[in-house]
C-alpha cells in the first residue's frame, strides 16, 4: 500500500496532483453491487478537532446490494495521525481508512463519510482514499464542505446538483422522505451521476446507505465495547 503524506504541505500537493488526473470511469456492475462502506468512530471526548493520538475505530462493511447481504465486516483500532483540519482530513483518518478497508477482499466500490471534488485542491478523502485502494469511490456526507446548492424534492431519490465554482462536484440526495438530504460526492472513478446511482442503489429502508451504515454500527459497538459502556442502539439511521 502506498504512504499516505504525514504533513499538511506533503498532503497539499498529492491532492493537487490527484485532482489533476484524469482517471477512466468506472461502470457498476449489472445485478449484485459489492459495496463496501467505511467509518471512523473517535474515542468519547475526542471527537471535534481532537488531536494527534485520538483512539479511533474503523468500521468497515461489505455489502451485497439490493438483497442487504453483508459478506464481511472488519474493525481496525488505531491512532489519528493529526487534529481535524478542513480540507486535510486525510492526515487525521486516512491510513486507518485503508487499512480496515484492505481487511474486507476486493469490493466493487467504497462509500466514505469524507468529501471528493468537493475541497480547496480538488481531491478530498473519498478520492484520495481510493486513489491509494485503487478502488472506485464515492463519498457520502451530512453536508458539503465548499460546493452549494439548493434541496431536492421531498421523495425519496429526488437530487439536486451541488456546484463548486462552475463545476458539479457532487449532489443533495434525499434517501428517506421528510428527512434531511445527504451529500454525495464523485470520488475516484466515479462522476456525480455514478455517485448518485450508487447511492440510490444502497439505501435499503434507511436514511444512510446501507454499506456505511453497518460500518458505523461496527465502530461504535468497537467502540462500546472496549470503553465498557452499554451497547449502542443498532438501529442507526
Amino acid at each position: 500500500m502506498p504512504d499516505w503524506p504525514d504533513d499538511a504541505e506533503a498532503l497539499d500537493a498529492e491532492q493537487r496532483r490527484l485532482a489533476a488526473l484524469s482517471p477512466e470511469l468506472w461502470t457498476p456492475p449489472l445485478g449484485t453491487l459489492r459495496a463496501a462502506g467505511a467509518f471512523v468512530a473517535f474515542a468519547r471526548g475526542e471527537q471535534g478537532p481532537g488531536r494527534p493520538g485520538d483512539h479511533e475505530w474503523v468500521g468497515a462493511a461489505l455489502v451485497a446490494m439490493p438483497d442487504v447481504r453483508v459478506l464481511a465486516q472488519a474493525v481496525v483500532q488505531a491512532r489519528a495521525g493529526a487534529r481535524y483540519d478542513r480540507g486535510r482530513l486525510a492526515l487525521r483518518e486516512g491510513p486507518a481508512l485503508a487499512a480496515a478497508i484492505t481487511a474486507l477482499g476486493s469490493p466493487d466500490v467504497v462509500l466514505v463519510d469524507a468529501t471528493g471534488r468537493d475541497h480547496p485542491r480538488g481531491a478530498g478523502l473519498a478520492l484520495h482514499l481510493g486513489a491509494v485502494l485503487d478502488v472506485p469511490t464515492v463519498g457520502v456526507t451530512h453536508r458539503p464542505l465548499l460546493a452549494q446548492g439548493a434541496w431536492p424534492l421531498e421523495e425519496p431519490g429526488a437530487s439536486s446538483p451541488l456546484v463548486l465554482g462552475s463545476t458539479e462536484v457532487g449532489a443533495w440526495l434525499r434517501t428517506s422522505a421528510h428527512a434531511r438530504p445527504l451529500a454525495v460526492h464523485a470520488g475516484w472513478r466515479t462522476d456525480v451521476a455514478t455517485a448518485v446511482d450508487v447511492v440510490r442503489h444502497c439505501v435499503a429502508g434507511a436514511r444512510t446507505p446501507e454499506p456505511l451504515r453497518q460500518a458505523r454500527i461496527a465502530a461504535r459497538v468497537a467502540r462500546a465495547r472496549a470503553e465498557g459502556a452499554p451497547p449502542e442502539d443498532r438501529r442507526i439511521p
